[in-house]
């Protein structure tokens, strides 16, 4: 069939990318879902800075590629061998596919899967196929969706069956924002009620965790970030204290704010120096998680000794360290009961001919989550 989709070639053009353009939209071919695999109508896909770091160059990807990962649709068409869905059913795309036979997967961490990883960094589904073409040439997948389309094939193990009532444009977000900056609340950190905790960086994810560390009884928050519009979102979330990163005693403050230091500090903005001030922040005996990606060249440099003294622990934190198929439906579940208001974070809705207007905003840090409608 003939889809309409956003197509990276090339990495590394100059912002503002309105000029730029380095997506463009494109008639594509899309083949049929072959074995375990499901075609699907997206309906709402987020824009996340796993995409702007491919468009940037900060994490390379093989090109052309068709982008986006963070998406929600309905199921249109089945492959062989797939019989736990039906056409029409409502889903969740999870961007890491889990084989569930590697030795993660079995150990109960399908966030670290082998095979899912190894199809990832390929640009395949996770059978090894594309099914994307432009005049005959092969297009890779973006972390097995590829969901800036009208429509898309993923693997079966990429998909969440979700509540039919639930919004597209709200259901989107859990497959990235959510499972991400709450599962690393929830999985990475276990993180007990009433205990303290600050985050740094307030972007989807970043406020993600927030609403976790606030659904799990967690106080003092500390929310940590550059943008003025993004702390006073955070305080109106649940933040007891808001501070800007810019300010040089930032650290200092956060620490005081929370009688020596967070007990879990999470570092959510994908930069060295933010992990090092998630880090200073973190008090004696407390745990930094970061689950933001920063470039793959970048240094995180600590004091051994201090490390040592003082019993710290500094975790990664992966898709939230999460089973996607069990912690979508339970955060689902937590929206419904008012526990996560993540329908707070969603704060533009574009076509997909406004994909590079937003990634300058995102690019810009002005953005939280913007969601695209592709048949708007």
């Amino acid at each position: 069939m003939h889809i309409r989709a956003a197509v990276l070639d090339r990495s590394g053009d100059p912002v503002p990318y309105a000029a730029s353009r380095p997506l463009r939209l494109a008639e594509v071919e899309l083949d049929p879902p072959g074995p375990g695999e499901v075609l699907v109508r997206i309906r709402a896909a987020g824009l996340c800075h796993s995409d702007l770091s491919v468009i940037d160059g900060n994490r390379p990807r093989p090109l052309p590629m068709v982008l986006g990962h963070e998406a929600a649709g309905t199921v249109e068409a089945l492959g062989a061998g797939v019989t736990d869905l039906a056409p029409g059913t409502h889903v969740v795309a999870s961007f890491v596919p889990v084989c569930g036979m590697c030795a993660p997967c079995r150990a109960g961490r399908p966030a670290l899967c082998e095979r899912g990883l190894a199809a990832n960094s390929a640009g395949t589904l996770l059978g090894g196929a594309r099914r994307l073409h432009e005049h005959g040439a092969a297009l890779h997948h973006h972390l097995g969706v590829s969901a800036f389309a009208t429509h898309a094939v993923l693997a079966r193990q990429s998909l969440v069956a979700v509540d039919p009532t639930l919004p597209f444009a709200e259901a989107a977000v859990f497959g990235c924002a959510v499972i991400t900056g709450v599962g690393a609340v929830v999985n990475t950190a276990h993180l007990p009620s009433g205990a303290s905790v600050a985050v740094v960086g307030l972007g989807g994810v970043g406020l993600a965790a927030l609403l976790g560390a606030r659904a799990l009884g967690a106080g003092p928050i500390v929310a940590i970030d550059l943008d003025p519009a993004k702390l006073a979102l955070a305080r109106e979330l649940g933040a007891t204290h808001v501070i800007d990163a810019r300010e040089a005693d930032a650290a200092e403050r956060a620490r005081s704010a929370v009688a020596g230091g967070a007990e879990f500090a999470f570092e959510m903005a994908g930069s060295s120096r933010a992990l090092e001030l998630a880090f200073a922040i973190t008090r004696r005996g407390g745990t930094t998680v970061t689950a933001g990606l920063a470039p793959p060249a970048a240094r995180f440099m600590l004091p051994q000794t201090q490390l040592v003294a003082e019993e710290r622990t500094l975790k990664g934190s992966y898709l939230g360290s999460s089973v996607p198929a069990r912690d979508i439906p339970l955060y689902i579940s937590w929206y419904r009961a008012g526990r996560l208001p993540i329908d707070r974070l969603l704060d533009r809705r574009l076509s997909l001919d406004g994909l590079n207007d937003g990634f300058d905003r995102l690019a810009a840090g002005s953005a939280l989550r913007q969601i695209v409608v592709p048949d708007a």
